[in-house]
């Protein structure tokens, strides 16, 4: 019988966090203040994650899509708050949402995504659990524990973050990841944004994970029709070259529902 090693994680709060608001993969989210949250990992010492994270939103600089980083400190990373939460929560919440509202969310995650490849970053893990919503209820990506890539594409940073099952585009090593791999997650990303749920919403990412990829290998992607149909099976069928193609579609999208108005 094979053992399961249990390792139990205790709630700690470094000094200037008052609660933990989130919790991301091996690390806590702790507030602040109103603006700033705190990112630090769930054990004590095991800053690797982080210290790859802050290098990588370094690389990235100041963007209107982006999470902004305040530095690392000896606790931790010191982040942008986003006040109106992920995008995943809020979607879920039943708020009524308007078309306009979702194409513009869809066009804003492309553009994320399409400023994160020209500074040679693989996010690895795009989701609606990483997109989080300012103020204005404009997106943020954020998360930045995947790869950082030379311009020949050599890995130069990985901090070893990969897609859930409903994100995966199968390949032959799952720990590659490249443009496309980022592209095909957008794809189950703007679905999500569109319908407001999950692809295959039957089945379980954990419990389900090989019925998932099964599907996915064999082309049995979502049929239901949204507005982005077209794109979202781009997307997973690999028929992108760049994220830059996915916000262009949308804006031609944009514009005609504009004047369908």
């Amino acid at each position: 019988m094979s053992h399961v090693e249990i390792i139990e994680v205790r709630r700690y709060y470094p000094p200037g966090v008052s609660e933990i608001i989130g919790r991301g993969g091996e690390c806590f989210i702790g507030a602040i203040n109103d603006s700033t949250v705190l990112k630090y990992p769930c054990i004590p010492g095991n800053h690797e994650s982080i210290h790859i994270e802050a290098q990588i939103l370094d690389v990235l600089g100041s963007h209107p899509r982006i999470i902004a980083s305040k530095g690392l400190t000896e606790y931790g990373l010191i982040l942008q708050r986003a006040s109106n939460g992920s995008l995943s929560d809020y979607i879920t919440s039943g708020s009524f949402i308007p078309s306009h509202r979702r194409l513009l969310w869809c066009k804003q995650a492309a553009e994320a995504v399409s400023y994160i490849h020209s500074k040679h970053v693989i996010h690895c893990d795009i989701n609606l659990r990483n997109f989080l919503l300012d103020k204005d209820f404009d997106l943020l990506l954020a998360d930045f524990q995947g790869m950082l890539k030379s311009v020949n594409g050599k890995t130069l940073l990985d901090g070893l973050s990969r897609e859930c099952s409903k994100s995966y585009m199968p390949r032959c090593h799952g720990d590659y990841a490249c443009v496309k791999t980022d592209l095909f997650a957008l794809g189950s990303a703007i679905y999500f944004i569109m319908t407001g749920h999950e692809v295959f919403p039957e089945l379980d990412s954990l419990d389900d994970d090989e019925e998932i990829l099964s599907r996915f290998q064999n082309g049995l992607f979502p049929i239901d029709k949204h507005a982005c149909y077209d794109i979202t099976d781009k997307c997973w069928r690999q028929q992108y070259q760049s994220a830059d193609d996915v916000a262009s579609d949308l804006s031609l999208i944009q514009a005609s529902k504009r004047v369908a108005e």
